[in-house]
């Protein structure tokens, strides 16, 4: 008769009761959404829009949008409100409270439509599930902040919530968000940067006027004014 130590046939018993277990979660795990931006249907639920058109794209088929200024990080965003403004017209926007619009660099790269209380999902499972079959997309959405769901793709987010007690959905380009984000950054490197004289000795900060009297043969630039100190520099008396 062959001898079993007792902790062998437990260790046993457990790896049977854990296998099943492992089985059924890897078997319940969801694919990743694997969509591409290029990749989204044209879908009567964003009124046209899509993220990629260009501002006179979207200009020339909805006459209504307004042109603004871009800001100092070429991001430029408007807003339309076809429920409140007569002018829209009443089948295409149909249930549409609002819709706002986010351009980079003239591309629409954040697209949020509002719905009303007329539209047609207005419970967010049922609106997810509306919306997921209109875009191809998984019908499966993690949980958000707010009650919301987001669903994250390849190089693209959307987020469904409810505003105002009816739904909304939010598709965002999320390599635009990153340039936004970069570029934000390195504005904020500029300005707490500093330029020194060699020559005298003393540094400037990026807004101080007087930083056009030093020779570019003379400057150094310091990406602070800390930098600047530790390297033997003071404080112009100009720019105090």
């Amino acid at each position: 008769m062959l001898y079993h130590p007792i902790w062998k046939i437990k260790r046993v018993f457990r790896l049977l009761l854990v296998a099943p277990l492992l089985v059924g979660s890897a078997s319940a795990q969801k694919p990743p959404c694997t969509l591409k931006l290029d990749q989204l249907p044209q879908s009567i639920e964003l009124r046209g829009f899509r993220l990629g058109m260009t501002f006179e794209q979207a200009k020339a088929s909805v006459p209504q949008i307004q042109l603004v200024r871009p800001d100092e990080f070429g991001v430029a965003r408007t807003s339309i409100n076809p429920y409140f403004d007569p002018s829209f017209d009443r089948t295409r926007f149909a249930d549409v409270r609002t819709i706002s619009l986010s351009f980079l660099d003239g591309t629409l790269v954040s697209l949020w439509i509002g719905y009303e209380s007329t539209f047609k999902w207005q419970d967010l499972d049922v609106f997810i599930a509306g919306i997921s079959k209109s875009l191809n997309l998984p019908a499966e959405w993690p949980p958000a902040k707010r009650g919301g769901r987001q669903l994250k793709c390849d190089g693209f987010s959307v987020l469904a919530s409810m505003i105002a007690g009816s739904p909304s959905v939010r598709i965002s380009d999320d390599n635009a968000q990153k340039t936004f984000a970069t570029r934000r950054e390195e504005a904020a490197a500029a300005a707490d940067s500093v330029i020194g004289d060699q020559q005298t000795k003393l540094y400037y900060p990026s807004g101080c006027s007087a930083l056009n009297k030093i020779s570019e043969a003379n400057r150094i630039k310091f990406k602070d004014k800390d930098e600047a100190e530790k390297a033997g520099f003071k404080l112009a008396s100009d720019c105090q």
